[in-house]
């Protein structure tokens, strides 16, 4: 029997200890390679992490004018890796990319090595150089302007890593990796103005680079990049919090970008009303005294040309934005000039044929990159889509995993119980004579024992009586002193259920039902509300008796600010079917804010127009 217990218990062991990640989708037979590289090859991709330029002189005497066009290098293995370096290199090292051809062949050479048997105990290794492999391939289509190809290549970089690395593992130069590739995307979505999916890849990229050792001047460009990507989208509220973060991540206020972030910021206050015109104006005008280039001056005579231009007084405007149309090299800037002044001159009647002919070209470019618009967005989509469903795979795969360890243990417990069991029925027998003689002494001290304990059961049941009065009285007393409409209970239950990123529109609903609110939590929110809002829900009713039942639990969740994602994702409904909630709330309340400003208005005193 012990025999038997022993084999099941090692068994159920076995069981919870085979729970580490599959990292190697199902291996195909392939031929032999020699997968290590020599030492040197090695050394050198160490160092490119560090110093770049010393990295590309210790690579170059591998290629040489022999007939296969290498030195020193004598696998199939080394060869690929030896020209994966070299694309690296040249890119880091601001050169372009002449291997092309070359390079091709090394990531067709990883890809295969990826899904090879024979590597499976060395698919880490291999794994990172095929997302390398992928990245530079990318960098390579994207200097001869094929963006949607060099788009495809980043995110396939992304699917390996996250495919093969759990995020423990993504630290050092693979976080760096990451950072550099969420970036790379940042930079080619935010050049063609899609601003949602800019700023995924930007936070994505600062997620990474917190990871590594970066001087902060490139946080503080990142998160300049976000605010930016709001303030074009005109939420300006969102545009201010990551423009002062970028500034608060400085730790030197003598540099351009702190200088750009701040010219930023008078603007952004200039639009939200905050300053007056004059004021900016003043501030541009101190900013320009401490420009340290023509290309930063340029950048500031933009600013107060435009300030002036929807100020109206067209002629001040004229004269910075002309200055910057004839002197600039930044076609950016100078087509968004030519833009302006094209405007001014049909309000003034004035010939603007330089401005016009500048700007034709342009137009063509838009029709032309509205297909490569639609097809990036498309690849975002799938791309999203993929990432969550890897993620909701591996929450899968863990939680599996955990219930097996749970399981296991609980059956081994359970084993080594039924052995106690089987080991103590062979006392038994020896033990019944000894029982019998005790029996009569055991009935006595039973029947004083019950006496005992009967009194005390109902001591303790008094105690507790008194401990449950005095706890309920605890909570009505806690609920009752919540200082604010955030600190209830309930408001702090759904907050913390709710965090950036959380939810997703794209993904259905149904995936987030475990953050669902119940009824019980509905109405503890209604009654919050009305505690702290001066009976909200009886007067917006009154105010617009056509409101329904349910409308009012909408209601009460935009008072907490959340997004549509989010109140999708708790009361479990459509994403379309919250949007077509919330305009038909916008034509019942008939707000011309956002249904979150108008309602808070509303609970505060106000109207909700």
């Amino acid at each position: 029997m012990k025999a038997k217990l022993f084999v099941i218990g090692l068994f159920l062991f076995a069981l919870a200890a085979c729970t580490q990640r599959a990292k190697v989708p199902e291996p195909v037979e392939g031929p032999s390679h020699n997968n290590t590289p020599t030492k040197e090859l090695s050394a050198i991709d160490s160092l490119m992490w560090r110093q770049p330029d010393s990295a590309l002189v210790c690579l170059l005497p591998y290629f040489d004018t022999c007939s296969d066009g290498m030195s020193n290098i004598s696998t199939p293995y080394d060869k690929h890796y030896a020209n994966l370096l070299l694309a690296e290199l040249l890119y880091k090292n601001d050169y372009p990319q002449t291997n092309r051809m070359e390079l091709l062949q090394a990531v067709n050479y990883f890809d295969s090595l990826c899904l090879c048997k024979n590597v499976a105990r060395n698919v880490s290794t291999i794994a990172f150089l095929d997302a390398r492999a992928h990245y530079i391939n990318g960098v390579g289509y994207y200097e001869n302007d094929s963006v949607v190809e060099a788009c495809q290549e980043y995110m396939k970089a992304l699917e390996i890593m996250e495919s093969y690395y759990e995020e423990k593992e993504l630290a050092g130069s693979k976080a760096q990796f990451m950072a550099y590739t969420y970036t790379r995307l940042t930079g080619l979505f935010s050049d063609l103005y899609l601003h949602e999916q800019t700023i995924f890849f930007a936070k994505n990229s600062l997620t990474y680079f917190k990871k590594v050792a970066i001087p902060s001047w490139n946080i503080a460009r990142i998160l300049n990049e976000i605010g930016s990507q709001y303030d074009m989208m005109e939420l300006s509220d969102s545009a201010t919090f990551y423009y002062r973060k970028a500034m608060v991540a400085l730790d030197d206020t003598t540099l351009l970008i702190y200088r750009d972030i701040a010219a930023h910021l008078i603007c952004l206050e200039y639009k939200k009303g905050i300053c007056q015109a004059d004021t900016v104006v003043g501030k541009l005008h101190q900013l320009l005294l401490n420009s340290e280039s023509e290309r930063e001056s340029q950048a500031r005579y933009l600013n107060i040309g435009e300030t002036f231009y929807h100020e109206q007084k067209y002629d001040s405007a004229w004269v910075y934005l002309n200055k910057v149309f004839q002197t600039t090299s930044v076609v950016g800037l100078k087509r968004q000039a030519a833009e302006w002044l094209v405007e001014i001159g049909k309000a003034k009647g004035i010939e603007v044929h330089a401005y016009t002919d500048f700007l034709v070209p342009f137009a063509n470019q838009e029709e032309n990159k509205s297909e490569i618009k639609s097809q990036l967005t498309e690849l975002y989509k799938v791309f999203g889509q993929a990432q969550q469903e890897r993620h909701h795979q591996e929450e899968m795969r863990r939680h599996r995993n955990q219930s097996i360890a749970v399981v296991a243990g609980l059956s081994f417990v359970i084993l080594i119980v039924l052995s106690l069991y089987h080991n103590s029925k062979r006392h038994k027998q020896q033990l019944k004579l000894r029982i019998d003689e005790e029996k009569h002494a055991h009935n006595i001290e039973k029947k004083a024992l019950s006496s005992r304990l009967k009194k005390s059961n109902e001591t303790l049941r008094e105690l507790q009586d008194q401990i449950k009065q005095h706890g309920k009285s605890s909570i009505t007393k806690a609920e009752s002193q919540a200082a604010t409409f955030m600190e209830e209970p309930i408001c702090r239950l759904i907050m913390n259920r709710v965090h950036e990123g959380q939810f997703k529109s794209q993904m259905n609903y149904t995936l987030y039902k475990d953050y669902a609110l119940s009824k019980e939590q509905l109405v503890a929110l209604r009654e919050a509300t009305n505690q702290h809002f001066d009976h909200f829900i009886v007067r917006l009713v009154q105010a617009h008796p056509e409101i329904t039942n349910s409308d009012l639990d909408y209601c009460c969740l935009h008072l907490l600010g959340l997004t549509d994602a989010d109140i999708s994702a708790l009361m479990q409904r459509a994403y379309n079917t919250v949007n077509e909630r919330n305009s038909k709330l916008r034509k019942i309340l008939g707000c011309k804010n956002t249904i979150s400003v108008a309602l808070l208005a509303f609970a505060n005193g106000g109207s909700l127009s």
